[in-house]
Formats: structure tokens, C-alpha cells, sequence
């Protein structure tokens, strides 16, 4: 069991992240200063250097920390559809869903990830190469056994496939929370189940 201390810590920094995140989303990572951070945290300047050495390093860290939750939301459904012996499109079915549900959850976080993802030179550009290759992994495993089982075409391109729905997730949730936001989830869920099971092109 964590020792209170331990888990002290982590809800302090779970109140960093949110309020990095929030701020960062606002006014871009150069505008931010720690004092804002500490500010919108409500916790002392010095507790922000107590947990992370820079500001570097704390936005290193809320990435790993929120790629680290998608990933393993997309786990869990993976599971779970395995678990009630689903078919693997209905397990990628499910990490589509949970994927709409994460950035619902977390828009401030999705956008700067997108960013991020498309700006080079960052100190913390391997560690975002790192943390995504562990959210297409999960789709990547998860195609596999789909064609391992015959589910799938064996003419897949697995690893740009994989890429190619969780860039499809990423970018249909941001369309839908910045222009379509009067949209249910149900709604844009149905529209990417149609796009994974092929059933756009009216055949």
C-alpha cells in the first residue's frame, strides 16, 4: 500500500499537471511561468522545483503521465472486449470508444499532444516518440491477432494502420469538440465504427 507521503505527492502533482496543462492550452509553453503554474495549483513556488527540476521536465513528465492514461484506457478495452469473447474489431471498436472518451475527458491535454506531436526541436521530443509508440503499440497488438486469427487481411500495413486510427480518433474528437461540439459521443462514435468496419463506400 502507498504510504500517505507517497500519495500526497502524487495528487500535488496531479494538481501541477492540471494546472500546467490548462495554462500551457491557453498561452503556448514559453508564455507559461512556474509562478503561474504554483499560482493556478495553489501550492507554494518551491513545491513545483520540489517535484520536478524544471518546467522542462514537468511538461516532459504531464506528457508521459497523460499518453501513459490513454494508453491505458485503450488496454482496458482491449481487455475487456477479449474478456466477453469479442471479435478484434470489436476490441479496436471499443479502444475507438474509449479514445473519444479520454479526450472528452481531457481536451486541454489532447490538443497539446497534438501540437506537440508536429513541432521538432523540443527537449522532450524522444519522450513523446517514446510514450506515443506505447499508445499504437496497443492498437498494433490488437491488429495482429486479427490477422494472426484471420479476422483481418493479411494485406494490412499493421504499424501504419495502427497509426492511421489513433490519428483518425485524435483528429475526429478535436473536429468534434471545436466545431461540432453540440455532437454526443454516441454520435461520433457511430461515425468512426462505419469508417473501421468499411461499410463507407456503399457496398
Amino acid at each position: 500500500m502507498e504510504s500517505s507521503s507517497a500519495t500526497r505527492r502524487q495528487a500535488t502533482r496531479q494538481k501541477l499537471y492540471e494546472a500546467a496543462v490548462t495554462l500551457i492550452a491557453e498561452k503556448g509553453f514559453s508564455a507559461t511561468t512556474v509562478d503561474e503554474i504554483a499560482e493556478r495549483a495553489g501550492v507554494a513556488k518551491g513545491t513545483v522545483y520540489y517535484n520536478f527540476k524544471s518546467k522542462t521536465e514537468l511538461f516532459e513528465e504531464l506528457l508521459r503521465h497523460g499518453v501513459g492514461l490513454l494508453t491505458s484506457s485503450l488496454r482496458t478495452a482491449a481487455e475487456e472486449t477479449d474478456a466477453r469473447g469479442g471479435s478484434r474489431v470489436e476490441a479496436l471498436d471499443a479502444m475507438i470508444r474509449a479514445g473519444l472518451v479520454f479526450i472528452d475527458r481531457y481536451p486541454a491535454f489532447t490538443q497539446l499532444y497534438v501540437a506537440e506531436l508536429w513541432r521538432t526541436n523540443r527537449a522532450w521530443q524522444s519522450t513523446l516518440l517514446v510514450v506515443r509508440q506505447e499508445a499504437v503499440a496497443v492498437v498494433e497488438g490488437v491488429l495482429r491477432e486479427g490477422v494472426a486469427g484471420g479476422e483481418l487481411s493479411e494485406e494490412i500495413d499493421i504499424p501504419l494502420t495502427a497509426a492511421a486510427l489513433v490519428g483518425m480518433v485524435l483528429v475526429a474528437a478535436l473536429d468534434w469538440q471545436a466545431f461540432q461540439p453540440e455532437r454526443s459521443i454516441d454520435d461520433v462514435h457511430s461515425a468512426l465504427s462505419l469508417l473501421l468496419r468499411g461499410r463507407v463506400s456503399g457496398r
